[in-house]
């Protein structure tokens, strides 16, 4: 595995977005979250993604658009995150510094950012959603991680029910955190942070060959592009 130093990174801040990308191939993060070199390829199935996450912001503001043809579908998950009672967020940013206390989504010292697709707050109780247009992956921490930010954000929710909304499979995933969770959640997520933070402080970001490097990945200086 070969291993190259790159000029340090201005600072350090992360999202659950930037812990999978740097686990997929710390040199792929460094060129497309870090430096921006490269751009993200940017594929039919992620235009569709980004034109279905768009489509359903709009349908849940309060105006109500209706969404387009190819996309009616999804209108039952619309409107059951609609009737859930509660104040509604629509592509919700969150963002908190190192003490994991709330700050604005542009701050300095802004340390994660998490953004929840749509949220409702309701007294003690909120509901966090993710629409997913890939394949099913149970992933617990990214639910999590959106559960903690409300938690931080809105001191008064005692409990929070996090669903990743599956439109291929029609099909969700649940899972509900009490603030009583908090340092468990954290304790579970921190030593993927660190491993993040140590690569950046160290200047090390090696490639990680793998299948993704023939098709998906942008990096065309990668030694391991298109192979």
């Amino acid at each position: 595995m070969a291993t190259t130093t790159y000029n340090k990174p201005k600072s350090f801040a992360w999202s659950y977005s930037k812990l999978k990308n740097y686990d997929t191939c710390p040199k792929r993060y460094y060129e497309v979250d870090v430096t921006k070199n490269f751009k993200e390829n940017e594929s039919e199935a992620l235009k569709w993604g980004n034109a279905v996450h768009a489509a359903l912001h709009q349908r849940l503001l309060p105006g109500k658009v209706s969404l387009p043809e190819g996309m009616q579908q999804y209108e039952p998950w619309a409107k059951k995150v609609e009737d859930v009672t509660g104040e509604l967020f629509v592509e919700q940013q969150y963002a908190l510094n190192e003490m994991l206390q709330p700050v604005t989504w542009f701050a300095k010292n802004a340390w994660v950012r998490s953004i929840a697709d749509a949220v409702k707050i309701d007294g003690s109780k909120a509901l966090a959603v993710d629409w997913k247009l890939g394949k099913i992956v149970e992933d617990s921490q990214q639910l999590a991680l959106m559960a903690a930010c409300i938690f931080s954000h809105y001191p008064d929710v005692q409990s929070v029910d996090t669903l990743f909304v599956w439109f291929k499979e029609d099909a969700k995933t649940h899972e509900k955190f009490l603030r009583a969770d908090i340092p468990k959640i954290w304790l579970s997520i921190m030593p993927r942070v660190k491993q993040l933070k140590h690569a950046h402080d160290t200047n090390a970001f090696p490639t990680k060959p793998s299948k993704l490097c023939r098709a998906y990945c942008p990096v065309v200086t990668c030694e391991y592009h298109g192979r």
